[in-house]
C-alpha cells in the first residue's frame, strides 16, 4: 500500500488561543470549506464537530484537543482536469486545543507533536493572558507561527491596537500581511498585502472568494504597509536585500519563498484578519498555512537517545528511515475503548503487527488503526513519517511513550506537564461506586497528566488534584457521566508544598537488636535548598536528578556498600512526601549522602532508608522549613467606574498590581494573587460590577507564605 499523499503536501498544525478567541469556530470554517463537512456547526448551538464532549456543548467551552483529518486546495490553484484535483490538494491534520488554562495540558502536549500553529486572537481583547502561556508553549517546541486577528466584526474591534499588543507583548518579528476592509459592523473584506487585492467572501457560508482592486481611501495605508512587509522579508536574504536596495522590483514568487524559509525558521510570524463567525478571511489563512508553515520534511530531524548505550540519535521524516512514533494523548472512547494518539516520526507501521515501546521496554500487539474526524472514526491499515492517527486498544502506552523498531531502538524525549495547584476529597457514595471510582480515576489520570490521586495516609480518604476549580469539576462530571459513579466530593482546597531556607547537616544510626540478625544502617547527610538547574547541563555522574529534587552521593572509599546507596536516596524522597511543618510533600531539596558505615551481618536496604528517612526529617526541622502557595496570574477586564473597587479588593486579599490599561471601553487590570484568597472570586466580581466584570486566572509560580498564614495553615491542617 503506497502512501496517498507526499510528504510536502502535508500540513500538521493546532489551532490555540486564548478562551473565547473564536478557535472553534475557526476549526468548524476549516472542515467547512475543506469539504469534510457539508454544514457548520455553531458554538453557541452547541452543535461543533471538533466540540464533541457533553460538557464542552454544555457549556460552549473546548476541553479536549480534537484531531481532523481534512484536505484543501488553496484558492490560487486553478484545476483544469478532475484527474489533477489530488495534485493539487494538501491533507492538513488540525488539532483543536482548548483555550482555557485548566486544560492548557492539551495545548501543551499538541504543540509537542504539530509542525506549526495558528495563534487566534479576539479582535477586541487582543493579547489575552492564555495566548501569552500558549505563546510561550510554541517558543518552547520551536513552532512555527501565523496569527489570526479574528472577530472584527464585534464592537469594539480593532486590528491596529490588537497587532500592537502582539508586538508589545509577544514578538517584535509579527508582521502584518494583511489588513481589514472595515471594521466591526463595516467589515467587509481583506486586503492582501503582498498581492495588493482586497479580497470578499460570497456566497453560501462566504465559500466564494472574490479578488478586487482596493478601495480608494485604504490604498496608500495598503503601499505603506507593503512597504513595511517587504523590508521584513527582504532583511532574511542578502542577495534580495541589495536588489530591494537597489530599487528593483521582487517576483511575488521569491517573496513568498523567501518569507516561507523566514517563518520555518521563526524568524517571521505573519499577521492575517478577519471574521470565522462571518465567513471573512479564513480560506486565505488556509493559504497562507500551505505557503507559510512547514510540511513534516521542513522540521529538524527529531532527537532521541538511544536505550541501550545513552546515545543521541537523530530521525528524519522519511517511510525508509526505522520507525519511531510519540504517543501524545490518551482518550476514553465509548465505542472502542482506549484509543492512543500517536505522532509518527520516521518509518511506517501496520495494523496487525506488534508495537514495541522502547519508555517501557513492552510490547502489544496493534489491532487497529484509526484516523480521527474529531468524534468520527476512519479505519486505515497503514500510517506512514509525518501522520498523525490513534491506535485502538493499546493498554500499556501513556502520554509521552516513544513506539519504535524493536531491532534499532530510541527513546523521544518526554513531554514535561505543570504540577496539580489545587485539591479535593473525594468519596463515593456507595459500595457499587467504590469499586468503579477506582478504576474510573486512573482511566481519567492515564488521559490526563495533570490530574493526579492520591491517598490521605492519615485519613485513607481519596484525594485528587489539578489544575483548577473547573478543571476538577469536569473530571467529576465525567466521572458520573461515563461511568456512572456517583461520588461526594469536598471543597477544593489548594496544594501547598514545603521547602526549606537553609542548610543543614545531621548523622544518624539505625541499629536493632532482636535475638536473630539485626538492623544496621548508618548516615550522614547535608541538606540545603536547590540552586535552579541548566536543563541543558550535564549531570555529573554522582548526581541523580529528580522534579524538585538532587541527591547527590559524596561517599569516599565504599564507607556504605553500593548496593545500599538507592535506599538511602529512597528514604529521603519518602521523607519528603510527609513535609516538616503542615504534612506537605517537599519540593526544591538537595540531600548530599556525606558518610556512613555499614556492618557486615546486620546492614540492609530497610535498615538505611530508615536512617536516612530519620537523618532528613531531623535536618529540615533545622533547615529553617516554609510553606510554599501558588500565586496565579490574574487578570480582570472591568469598566472604569469600578477599577478603584476592584485594585482594592484584590490588594486586600495579598494581591500585588502589575499592570493596568486601556481595552476598548474598558479597563484591564493584571495582578498576582495566591491562589487561596481567589476561590469563589468569579461570584464575587459578578456582583462588585453590576455583572460587567470578567476575569482570568493561570498559575504562576509557588512563593514562601507569609507567617501569620503560615501558622493558620498549620493549626488547619493539625485540627482537620
Amino acid at each position: 500500500m503506497e502512501r496517498d499523499y507526499p510528504l510536502e503536501r502535508v500540513r500538521n498544525f493546532g489551532i490555540i488561543a486564548h478562551i473565547d478567541a473564536g478557535k472553534t469556530t475557526t476549526s468548524e470554517r476549516v472542515l467547512f470549506y475543506t469539504g469534510a463537512q457539508h454544514k457548520i456547526g455553531e458554538v453557541h448551538e452547541g452543535e461543533t464537530t471538533t466540540d464533541w464532549m457533553e460538557q464542552e456543548r454544555e457549556r460552549g467551552i473546548t476541553i479536549t484537543a480534537a484531531a481532523i483529518t481534512c484536505f484543501w486546495k488553496p484558492t490560487y490553484i486553478e484545476t483544469p482536469h478532475a484527474s489533477q484535483e489530488k495534485q493539487n490538494k494538501f491533507r492538513f491534520n488540525v488539532i483543536d486545543t482548548p483555550g482555557h488554562i485548566d486544560f492548557t495540558v492539551e495545548v501543551k502536549r499538541s504543540l509537542r507533536v504539530l509542525d506549526g500553529a495558528v495563534v487566534v486572537f479576539d479582535g477586541v481583547a487582543g493579547v489575552e493572558p492564555q495566548s501569552e502561556t500558549n505563546w510561550r508553549y510554541a517558543e518552547e517546541a520551536l513552532v512555527p507561527r501565523i496569527c489570526f486577528i479574528n472577530k472584527l466584526d464585534r464592537t469594539g474591534a480593532s486590528f491596529e491596537r490588537s497587532y500592537k499588543s502582539i508586538l508589545d507583548r509577544l514578538s517584535k518579528k509579527a508582521v502584518r500581511m494583511q489588513i481589514p476592509v472595515g471594521e466591526e459592523d463595516k467589515h467587509e473584506g481583506v486586503i492582501d498585502l503582498l498581492t495588493m487585492k482586497a479580497y470578499y467572501f460570497e456566497g453560501n457560508m462566504g465559500s466564494i472568494v472574490i479578488p478586487k482592486e482596493i478601495p480608494e481611501n485604504l490604498k496608500a495605508d495598503a503601499e505603506k504597509y507593503r512597504g513595511e512587509l517587504i523590508e521584513k522579508i527582504v532583511e532574511n536574504d542578502e542577495a534580495l536585500m541589495t536588489a530591494y536596495l537597489e530599487g528593483k522590483e521582487i517576483s511575488l514568487p521569491l517573496l513568498k519563498e523567501t518569507m516561507r524559509k523566514a517563518v520555518i525558521e521563526n524568524k517571521i510570524f505573519p499577521v492575517l484578519t478577519g471574521s470565522a463567525l462571518k465567513n471573512k478571511g479564513v480560506q486565505l489563512v488556509l493559504d497562507a498555512v500551505v505557503d507559510y508553515l512547514p510540511s513534516p520534511l521542513d522540521i529538524p530531524p527529531v532527537k532521541g537517545i538511544d536505550p541501550n548505550t545513552g546515545e543521541e540519535i537523530l530521525r528524519h521524516a522519511s517511510d525508509e528511515e526505522p520507525f519511531s512514533a510519540l504517543a501524545f494523548k490518551l482518550q476514553a472512547d465509548p465505542f472502542v475503548g482506549q484509543l492512543t494518539f500517536f505522532r509518527v516520526y520516521s518509518g511506517s507501521i501496520e495494523s496487525g503487527t506488534y508495537l514495541y515501546n522502547s519508555t517501557t521496554g513492552t510490547r502489544e500487539r496493534l489491532g487497529r488503526i484509526v484516523r480521527l474526524q474529531a468524534n468520527q472514526r476512519e479505519e486505515v491499515k497503514k500510517v506512514y513519517a509525518g501522520e498523525i492517527a490513534a491506535a485502538v486498544g493499546i493498554k500499556e502506552a501513556k502520554t509521552g511513550h516513544t513506539f519504535c523498531d524493536e531491532d534499532k531502538p530510541i527513546v523521544l524525549d518526554q513531554i514535561t506537564f505543570p504540577e496539580p495547584v489545587i485539591s479535593l476529597r473525594i468519596e463515593p457514595k456507595t459500595k457499587a461506586d467504590q469499586e468503579k471510582m477506582g478504576m474510573a480515576l486512573k482511566r481519567l489520570s492515564d488521559e490526563d497528566p495533570t490530574f493526579k490521586i492520591k491517598s490521605d495516609a492519615e485519613t485513607g480518604e481519596t484525594v485528587i488534584m489539578g489544575m483548577g476549580e473547573l478543571h476538577l469539576e469536569i473530571i467529576v462530571d465525567r466521572m458520573k457521566r461515563e461511568f456512572s459513579v456517583e461520588a461526594n466530593v469536598g471543597k477544593p482546597q489548594v496544594a501547598y508544598k514545603e521547602t526549606i531556607t537553609g542548610e543543614a547537616e545531621v548523622e544518624n544510626k539505625y541499629i536493632k537488636q532482636t535475638g536473630g540478625k539485626g538492623q544496621y544502617g548508618h548516615v550522614r547527610i547535608k541538606i540545603k535548598p536547590m540552586e535552579p538547574v541548566d536543563p541543558e547541563a550535564k549531570v555529573p555522574k554522582n548526581v541523580h536528578r529528580d522534579e524538585g529534587f538532587e541527591f547527590v552521593d559524596s561517599i569516599k572509599g565504599g564507607v556504605i556498600p553500593q548496593e545500599f546507596i538507592p535506599a538511602v536516596e529512597k528514604g529521603i524522597k519518602e521523607a519528603m512526601e510527609r513535609g516538616i511543618l503542615a504534612g506537605y510533600k517537599m519540593t526544591d531539596i538537595s540531600a548530599e549522602l556525606l558518610f556512613g558505615s555499614y556492618h557486615d551481618v546486620d546492614s540492609s536496604e530497610i535498615a538505611y532508608k530508615i536512617a536516612a528517612s530519620q537523618a532528613f526529617q531531623e535536618a529540615a526541622k533545622r533547615a529553617k522549613p516554609v510553606i510554599l502557595e501558588p500565586i496565579m496570574k490574574v487578570e480582570v477586564v472591568v469598566p472604569e467606574k469600578f477599577m478603584g473597587d476592584i485594585t482594592g479588593n484584590l490588594s486586600g486579599k495579598r494581591g500585588q498590581i502589575e499592570a493596568m490599561e486601556d481595552r476598548g471601553e474598558l479597563k484591564v487590570v493584571r495582578a498576582q494573587v495566591p491562589l487561596s484568597e481567589m476561590f469563589g472570586y468569579v461570584t464575587n466580581l459578578r456582583s462588585m460590577t453590576e455583572g460587567r466584570g470578567s476575569s482570568t486566572m493561570e498559575f504562576d509560580h509557588y512563593a514562601i507564605v507569609p507567617k501569620n498564614v503560615e501558622t493558620e495553615i498549620i493549626a488547619t491542617r493539625a485540627g482537620k
